[in-house]
């Protein structure tokens, strides 16, 4: 049993990130075009440059796509992760000290998910693993040339 869930895990933490990044990239949708429901559910839009409301919408949809394709994951993720940190910390733990009691439980899960993985990386189905091969490819033929030229 235990060979076969260490089988899976790249593409169960593939489906995990797909998933992390479309609902983290839905948010900034919602609140930068109003899609979905808008910024707060209100059907409105955050106005362009206010602090930080805004800033953290254009964090939102970049970092989430970017994570959702699976794309720079682990520095995306990073950001995304201390975006969320900073949103709990300066807005959500004023009003108390607990998630449950701030409404900030949304902030903390999505900062610790981002933060694992800054440090398992994209798993299955990320481009981050075809850039990677590629690069690899690349540097194995550029070093094959070297040998050849020398």
């Amino acid at each position: 049993m235990s060979a076969r869930l260490n089988a899976a895990q790249p593409y169960v933490l593939g489906v995990f990130r797909i998933v992390i990044g479309l609902l983290f990239a839905v948010h900034g949708a919602a609140s930068l075009f109003g899609v979905l429901g808008g910024a707060g559910g209100t059907g409105g839009t955050v106005a362009a440059g206010t602090w930080p409301g805004w800033y953290a919408a254009v964090i939102q949809l970049a970092a989430g796509a970017l994570v959702l394709l699976g794309l720079g994951t682990r520095g995306a993720a990073l950001i995304a992760s201390g975006s969320m940190a900073y949103a709990y910390f300066d807005v959500h733990q004023q009003a108390a000290l607990w998630p449950i009691q701030n409404g900030g439980e949304l902030s903390v899960l999505f900062c610790w998910a981002f933060f694992l993985l800054v440090f398992t990386g994209s798993g299955a189905f990320g481009l981050d693993r075809l850039v990677g091969r590629r690069a690899a490819a690349d540097g194995e033929s550029a070093s094959e040339r070297a040998a050849v030229t020398a």
